[in-house]
Parts: C-alpha cells; structure tokens; sequence
C-alpha cells in the first residue's frame, strides 16, 4: 500500500490557517514537487466543494490520516503562478495579515477562482457561406447588404459586426440563407512580437529634462531601481514612460503600466498603440470575466507586449516582465479598501525588486511617502519642472467669497471669467466634489435634515431620478412629502450638486453646450470615453464635473479652471485632507493651458487667507509638500512612523468597541514580552470618523511605531490570539496596515 500524501490548502475564507486534505490514490503517481501552486477542488463543511489551493505537500500533521478529507479534483498539473509572483504574494499575506488563501484569489482571474482552465475560448467570427449571391438582389435589404459588403474581403467577429450597427437577427437570417457561417477562431498568440517591433517615427522632440529622465532608467535595465518622476502638469511625463518602454521591447521583454482610473485606461491604450505595433491589452473592472482571463493569459504567455490596467493589474503574471510603471502614484484609489488591503504602488514596488527591473512612480504630485523615501536616497527622483512644447504653466488666483451673491456656487466674478473665456471660443472646466442635485434636503420651516437611517450621514437629493441616496451604504429613499417632525411640506434642498450646477449653467450660457461627467451619467459601458471624444472635438464648451475630470486627461482647448468649493477640505479631522487638497487643486488646475493658449486657474473660497490656499497659490506643490513633510516629522506622523489599524464593526457598538479592548490587552502583552512597548504605541479603541455606516458601529484601534518591522512583528505574534477571541465571532473585524482613510 503506497504512503498517503497529504497536502496543506489554503482556502479563500477569513480565517488565517490553512487545511490538510489527502492526495486520492489516482493521484499517487504524480510528480509532488510540482504540486505546490497548483489549484484543488476540495469538500468543506459538508457537501460543499470549494476551490483553494496547495500551498504544501507532506507538512506536519497533527491529525490522524484516517480523519482526513481527499482532494475531490486536481485542476492545474502544474502550478499556476510564477516562482516570484507566488513569493510575492507569500509576502503579502505575511506583511498585510491577510489569509493567504483569499489573497491568492485576489490575485487570479475571476474564471480561475472559479475552477476553469487556464486557456483561451475562441470568439464567434462570420465569414461567407457557400452560397452564391447577387448583391444587387439585397438593395432592399439594406443590413443584410451591409453584412455581405463587409464580409466580401474579411472574416470579421460577431463584436466587430456589433460595432458597424449589425444587430444577431439579421447575421441569423443570412446564416439560414446558407450566405453566411459561424466559425470560432482562436485570438493571436505571437511571443514573437519582437521580431517585426517597430516604433512610430512621429515622436514629439524631448526637452533636456526628459532625456536626462530616460537614460537614468535606461542605464538600470535589468536591474532593480525605483524612479519617481516628479513632473509637473503638462511637462510630458507619457512621453518618457514611451520612451522608457522602447528598449524594453525592444529586448522582447514585456512592460506593465498601472493606472489609478478605468476612465484613462482607453487614451492610454490609444496611446501605446499608435507608437508600438506590438500587442497591447488592457485589464480593469468593467471588462467581464472572460476578457480579463484573457488579458492575464496573454501577458503569462508572453503574446502581450504592454499591459495596462488599474490596480488589481499588479496581479498579472509575466513571462519576462521588464519593466513597471505606475502613473499618478499618489492616487488613492491604488489602496483597497476592504477586504484583502493592499496598495498596488508598494506591491508594484516589492514586485519590482523580486523581478530585478525597474519601477517607474510617476505624477505631479508626489504623495509624502513616495516624497520622503525619494527625498531619503532610497528612490531615485527625477524632475522635469517645465511643460512640454510652449505650454506655460497656468496663472492662479482665489476669489474672496465673503459677501457674494452666488448662483449655484457661481460668483459673478467667476461668471464674468467664464464668458470671456468662452467668447475666444475656449473651453471652461468647473470642479464639484459633489454628486446630485443638492447635498441635503431640509424642512424650510423647522430645520429638521432627512438623515440616512443607517449611517451617520445625510441623504444626497437627486432631483433628475426623483429620489434621496446615501452616497455611503448605497441605500435610497423616495422624497418625503412632508417634514417628520412639524409636518411642513416646506421642504428645500440645501448646498450644491453638480446636477444642480448643471442645469444652472444652461441657464446662464444657453449658447454653451454643458456636459456633466461624474458616476451618476457614465455608468454605460464606453459612455464616459465617448463624453471624452465629443470634448476634445470641441461639442461641449463647459465641463462640469467630479474627481474623474482631474486625472490625466489632456484637453488642449481648456483655457480656465474653476474649483467651485473645497473649503471643507480645510478643517477636516484626517491628518492627510491637505495632502489631498494640495493634490487635487494642482491636478485639476494641471488641465488649463496645455497647448500654446495661456491657462487660468480661480479657486473660490470663504477662507482666502488660509495658509494652506495661500501656499498652494502662491508657492505651488513643491513647497507645500516639503512644507508639509516637516510638519509630519514635528508631530510623528506617516511617512516620518508607520501605522497599523484594527477596525471592528458591529450591530452593537458595546460589542465592536469591548473586542478591541481586548485586542490592546493582548498587543500590550506581546509588546511587554517584546520589550517594544516604549516603541510601539497602541491607541484607543475610538469611534470611527462615521460611527455607525451601512446599520454598523465601526470602531478603530491604531497601532503606531517608528519602525515598520515592530509593527508586522507585533501583529504576527498576536495574530493567532486575535483569532481565537471568542468575542471576535460576534464582529467583523479586519487589519489594516499602512492604512490612508480613517472614515
């Protein structure tokens, strides 16, 4: 009887341990040693099969062998993830205290979480049948005369048709004719991209800032070095980030560029594109499953030469990676925010460094992190300071808004700026923050607010749906008819929308056309790409909008800039709200006088004299943010210490806020045993900035040190106890390590 083989699996639940299964006797011939990294399907808890995968063969057991389980299904024969990336995510399970098993599924395709094969499906093409035709017989049948025309001369798939307007009933009608058939063809799988790799010859000249940047990088290829890029709006940094790539594809290696929105995914596609013709795929949330299945593959197998996607993209696997670019490293959005809390710049950073090539950390605005690291010697910095062409840099100026008849938010300052602006026949950005018709809805005669019944927030009045919408748990309310505590019907909307703006702005400028861009209109598949092309084609000449306008995004014609109201970013309780408001003012005012036309830049405010705006103003984000580096060194603060938050969330609050008091008791007793505790502080637990979100009281426990490597130990050391509180079953609990958000 041949020796019974057991495998460790990790599972993809919120348990940190793993489950010891036995390999079936079928099995027993298999190489072992290539069992490690290969996806099982395995019973648990009853009659359910789950997919995990093996992470050890023949561990320790402290089970009888009889008592165990056997694996129900081998999936891969060999493991599925490269050596580095299953290292890297062995780290990041260990660094970010997150169960390994859902890490792993983090990291893979939706479709291989699933169980599915790690293979290509072959998309549904249309081609010419057998049939003799006439097209003169057709001029009646128009469709049908335009499917037959396109086909003449190529096979073309069912997706392309989509796209020429052709609809499945008349492909149906043509296929039953026998003039038409169905074949299922294979997408292009060439790993020798490089052999035919050419570049555009239309390249823009560089200016003696950006050559400087390039050849930096350049000289460390094949070697680990991070690079951060400060360069200011406007001064070319996707030109260098082109640049960078050539020699890397030229190699025939692979390069990953990792973007914080879906919204800059597709210019920038269009940009690669149009100077390398090497295959070139993209990967983000909006793609289904079987589309970025397919992205991952091409990038494991080699046949995609440059992969750009947002942040779960760090994820890929690559045959030869040879370089990473993360543009807008700043932005927030690289940090998850729930579940597995990992953020894509350190992840890209580490992977970088295990891979041996270099990373590239671009923006305008370099967070303080990224800022203090380069500023420290262990990132290379590298600055271009002008814009690129005859562009200049945009004159900035605040208006006083103390006093003021405002429309909307409107100053008659900022109106009249606007109309000058548009009769040059430019264009006019306007930044809101704010979503909906109007941020609160209000009892005229009594005061009373209409509050979200499950969060400590108020509900947003969408005027165009007709309903109330809690921008936090999602949960939505039809307009009360009257007051719930006087009984008035006297119900008015308070603050300002962009929807509100919008439909002022069309009553100010009749003769300008106004387009609104924020999530509540660009939830259709390509809708916000197409705003983009009508933008740039000169349709709108007002743009109104949120976050998604500030990023990135090159509109030659915009000549003025207006932030409509960021003064409740100036007395916000999170530490890091000027960081952010420095960095969203010299993004969103990066947009104006990208061209030859001189750029104009207004922030309306009531607060003019504010050190924060007057600095902004005046001196720009390079002294502000060594300004403010100073400031988090004099009050020990990230990135001059690091941090690390438990939260626990609960129906009860007692409940949530009892399990992290235990929790500090046992942390303060590793520390003790540690002899860190002078080094390691642990504060609170405390209500979160929103207590109570989505029916939940959240509370928030902080550990913070001077040393990243005392924390990790500390928690590791804990982790196991934290686990087995019992109290820890009646909350959802997580960790959150080098935590960005405290709401």
């Amino acid at each position: 009887m041949s020796q019974p083989i057991i495998c460790r699996v990790a599972l993809p639940i919120p348990l940190h341990k793993q489950f010891d299964y036995l390999l079936p006797d079928y099995l027993l011939k298999t190489d072992i040693n290539s069992l490690t990294g290969c996806r099982v399907r395995v019973p648990f808890g009853g009659k359910r099969q789950m997919i995990g995968v093996i992470c050890e063969v023949n561990p320790h057991c402290d089970y009888a062998v009889d008592k165990l389980k056997a694996i129900s299904q081998l999936i891969d024969q060999q493991p599925l993830l490269s050596e580095n990336l299953w290292s890297l995510l062995r780290w990041a399970s260990f660094y970010y205290l997150h169960p390994f098993g859902d890490v792993f599924q983090q990291a893979v395709p939706t479709q291989l979480r699933q169980g599915k094969e790690t293979a290509f499906k072959g998309s549904e093409h249309w081609q010419l049948g057998g049939s003799d035709f006439n097209l003169d017989d057709f001029k009646r049948a128009k469709k049908q005369l335009e499917v037959l025309s396109l086909l003449q001369n190529s096979c073309l798939s069912t997706q392309a048709l989509k796209e020429q307007g052709v609809s499945r009933p008349t492909l149906k009608i043509l296929q039953d004719k026998g003039l038409i058939e169905s074949v299922e063809l294979q997408p292009s799988t060439n790993t020798n991209w490089s052999d035919s790799f050419s570049e555009s010859t239309q390249k823009p000249n560089l200016t003696p800032e950006q050559a400087i940047a390039i050849s930096a990088v350049n000289q460390q290829a094949g070697k680990f070095k991070c690079f951060l890029l400060e360069g200011i709006t406007g001064s070319g940094k996707t030109e260098v980030y082109l640049n960078i790539i050539n020699p890397v594809l030229q190699a025939g290696k692979q390069a990953l560029i990792i973007v914080p929105e879906i919204g800059l995914t597709p210019q920038t596609v269009k940009r690669f594109q149009a100077r390398f013709n090497v295959p070139v795929y993209l990967k983000h949330s909006a793609l289904n499953s079987r589309e970025q299945l397919d992205t991952w593959l091409h990038a494991k197998q080699g046949s995609g030469a440059i992969i750009i996607g947002t942040r779960s993209t760090v994820f890929s696997d690559f045959k030869n990676l040879g370089i990473i670019i993360l543009d807008e490293e700043h932005d927030a959005s690289f940090k998850q925010q729930d579940g597995f809390r990992y953020h894509a710049r350190d992840f890209a950073i580490k992977r970088a460094s295990l891979e041996r090539i270099p990373v590239v950390l671009g923006t305008a605005t370099p967070s303080l992190e990224t800022l203090h690291n380069a500023l420290q010697g262990k990132y290379q910095h590298l600055h271009l300071t002008e814009r690129a062409g005859n562009a200049k840099p945009p004159a900035s100026s605040l208006i006083n808004l103390a006093g003021l008849p405002l429309k909307s938010g409107l100053s008659p300052q900022l109106i009249e700026l606007m109309h000058q602006h548009l009769a040059r026949n430019n264009q006019v950005i306007l930044f809101l923050n704010r979503r909906g018709y109007a941020p609160v809805l209000m009892c005229h005669e009594c005061g009373w607010l209409v509050k979200c019944q499950r969060c400590d927030a108020f509900y947003t009045y969408h005027k165009s749906a007709n309903y109330l919408h809690c921008h936090h748990c999602t949960s939505t309310l039809p307009i009360p008819r009257q007051c719930n505590d006087c009984g008035s019907t006297q119900l008015i909307s308070t603050g300002v929308g962009t929807e509100q703006l919008e439909e002022s702005l069309n009553e100010i400028f009749p003769e300008h056309a106004v387009v609104r861009i924020d999530r509540d209109n660009t939830r259709k598949k390509e809708s916000f790409n197409q705003y983009l092309t009508d933008i740039n084609n000169g349709k709108y000449k007002i743009l109104l909008g949120t976050q998604m306008l500030a990023k990135g995004h090159h509109f030659p014609d915009v000549t003025l800039v207006a932030l409509i109201d960021v003064d409740g970013a100036l007395f916000c309780n999170d530490y890091r709200a000027s960081e952010r408001l420095a960095q969203l003012f010299t993004q969103v005012a990066g947009r104006a006088g990208r061209e030859e036309k001189k750029g104009q830049v207004v922030l309306q405010t009531h607060h003019p004299e504010h050190s924060l705006l007057q600095d902004l103003v005046n001196n720009g984000y390079l002294e502000f943010s060594r300004n403010a580096l100073q400031e988090r060194a004099l009050a020990q603060l990230p990135p001059c210490s690091f941090q690390a938050l438990l939260r626990a969330e609960s129906d009860n609050a007692t409940l949530a806020e009892n399990f992290l008091a235990l929790c500090k008791q046992i942390l303060n007793q590793v520390s003790e045993q540690n002899k860190t505790a002078q080094r390691v502080l642990i504060l609170g637990p405390i209500p979160a900035s929103m207590e109570r979100r989505a029916g939940k009281y959240r509370f928030q426990l902080l550990i913070q040190s001077d040393q990243r490597s005392l924390i990790t130990k500390t928690l590791n050391q804990a982790l196991h106890k934290l686990d087995a509180l019992p109290e820890g079953r009646k909350v959802r609990w997580s960790i959150d390590v080098d935590p960005i958000d405290f709401v």
